[in-house]
């Protein structure tokens, strides 16, 4: 039988796209300056989280400081800061920081993943390179499968979930975008939380907490505590 844990070794193990891998490589061995006492990941990054989640963040691909440095998902950088003291806000993680894989963070009814495991160069992925990763989020998504929404932050991840909930027609993403499956769960979009959008002022702390707040009560998951 399929498990996350046999998922997760799976994802750390691959080496299907050459690019990404030496991008990835070149990262962690030149390392940014702030990090250069770190010994980075420097490989695909499994997803984080509660395995009985009702809600499922589905992200864009690790940082190259960030996620590719410490080996977990949305960790170690600004990105992170910004959701992770989001779902603390909401009751999802018992603390709002994320340092390093060992800093203690937990999420309550609430997994986090991404369509790519790699760190791109520009953060964007080729089209090959997210077909190639697709087998790892199909599995990822069956396993979960307590799940009954959906939160997409940006439109790499938005067509990714969509394209494994089989969601026909596709409405275009947009932020606040809900989609009600067939028989099935909620998909609902967010903007990314990269700092071109934090930054500015196109995703604020409130836009999202809204998000979460109708997340959790779309999923029927208890929160606060």
């Amino acid at each position: 039988m399929d498990s996350l844990d046999g998922l997760a070794n799976d994802v750390i193990a691959c080496r299907a796209c050459p690019r990404l891998v030496a991008w990835r490589e070149e990262v962690a061995a030149t390392k940014r300056a702030a990090y250069r006492d770190w010994t980075y990941w420097g490989r695909p990054v499994p997803g984080f989280g509660d395995p009985g989640a009702r809600i499922v963040v589905v992200g864009l691909a690790p940082a190259a400081h960030g996620a590719n440095r410490t080996g977990r998902m949305f960790t170690g950088d600004r990105s992170g800061d910004f959701l992770y003291a989001s779902l603390h806000r909401m009751g999802l993680a018992n603390q709002p920081d994320a340092t390093g894989i060992d800093d203690g963070l937990v999420l309550r009814d609430v997994y986090i993943t991404a369509p790519v495991r790699c760190a791109p160069p520009q953060n964007k992925p080729t089209a090959a390179e997210r077909d190639a990763c697709r087998p790892f989020l199909a599995r990822e998504l069956a396993l979960l499968n307590r799940a009954r929404v959906f939160v997409a932050l940006g439109a790499i991840g938005y067509d990714a979930a969509a394209t494994e909930l089989a969601v026909k027609p596709r409405p275009r993403f947009a932020h606040g975008l809900e989609v009600t499956v067939p028989g099935g769960p909620i998909l609902m979009c967010s903007y990314h939380v990269s700092q071109q959008n934090t930054f500015t002022g196109r995703l604020t702390p409130g836009m999202l907490d809204q998000v979460f707040q109708k997340a959790l009560a779309h999923a029927g998951a208890p929160s606060g505590g």
